[in-house]
């Protein structure tokens, strides 16, 4: 889990029109408290918090408790910060069903093709589809840059440090861009096979992208991510006759993994399959019923479900 990759609230999470920097979240700038009712309640702060008595903090122990095990701390540290975010998550689900907007994560390894499918699919759906762009990495806007060259609004996240974006960053992002009502989200997640499956943002649809040059083993060996996926694509099919991937073999695993997911075959370069993808848009108007709490995160590794309690 990113308690151990370099993630967290202090990663330096960055927010950007490409016109200058909107706002910089910072460290717990989303946080949930609870009153003694266990009800909860979630809101932002923008400031610091000072100490003026500048004590340390050393406590005696003379009732004599312990410390709990620092393995048992750090599973419910991971716990709590994925419940604070699908409750985040369920709050963005709203939000994009009232105003009836679709918003669909688009994830992948880097370099598997997401920038270009949304490029090419902007540039030609054109006046047919009103949509805006999400754009994540850690660094750069770069990708960004390319979807502003379309003429559709972007908005960049810089996660720092961050190997994900989070239902959080994407709320902010949501305030930035102000999708019009009835219009499409794309969110390019920051490329990532691991965590971005973990954290539910409240989108319509996840998207999962893996190219030809990866090797169809990629559904064994990242499962998460494809356990999460509404639509797998299979990219850069152009390339096919010049590297050792099996198209059927990628399929069959990803069905033994999730027998859900729905399959396009495409190369975003050429074009070929893009009418296929074109009318899984077309098609993808209903947001999406919000997942299970940790239902993806608690499949095992054979594709077999087991609850998470």
């Amino acid at each position: 889990m990113c308690t151990t990759c370099g993630c967290g609230d202090e990663a330096g999470t960055r927010i950007s029109n490409l016109a200058g920097e909107l706002q910089t979240p910072g460290p717990g700038y989303l946080h949930s408290h609870s009153d003694e009712h266990g009800r909860t309640y979630t809101h932002e702060h923008s400031h610091q918090h000072a100490h003026a008595d500048s004590h340390d903090h050393h406590h005696g122990h003379a009732d004599g408790h312990h410390h709990a095990d620092p393995g048992t701390e750090t599973i419910l540290l991971e716990q709590n910060l994925l419940a604070k975010n699908d409750l985040l998550a369920a709050t963005n689900r709203g939000w994009l069903a009232g105003r009836g907007v679709r918003a669909f994560n688009v994830m992948s390894s880097p370099g598997a093709g997401k920038t270009t499918l949304l490029v090419r699919t902007l540039a030609e759906l054109g006046g047919r589809l009103k949509a805006g762009v999400i754009e994540g990495d850690q660094e750069t806007s770069l990708d960004a840059d390319r979807i502003r060259a379309t003429g559709r609004p972007v908005i960049q996240i810089n996660t720092g440090a961050g190997c994900h974006l989070d239902a959080g960053m994407l709320r902010h992002g949501l305030d930035a861009l102000s999708p019009e009502a009835g219009s499409t989200v794309f969110i390019e997640n920051v490329g990532n096979l691991v965590c971005p499956a973990l954290f539910d943002l409240g989108e319509t649809a996840k998207v999962v992208i893996v190219s030809v040059t990866e090797g169809d083993d990629k559904p064994q060996k990242y499962p998460h991510m494809f356990m999460a996926a509404d639509l797998v694509i299979v990219n850069k099919s152009d390339l096919l006759p010049y590297v050792d991937f099996d198209v059927d073999e990628c399929l069959r695993r990803i069905r033994q993994i999730n027998p859900r997911a729905e399959f396009l075959t495409l190369s975003a370069t050429t074009g070929e399959g893009l009418a296929d993808w074109y009318g899984w848009l077309d098609g993808a108007t209903s947001p999406a019923a919000a997942p299970t709490p940790g239902a993806a995160r608690s499949e095992s590794l054979t594709g077999s479900l087991t609850e998470a309690h």
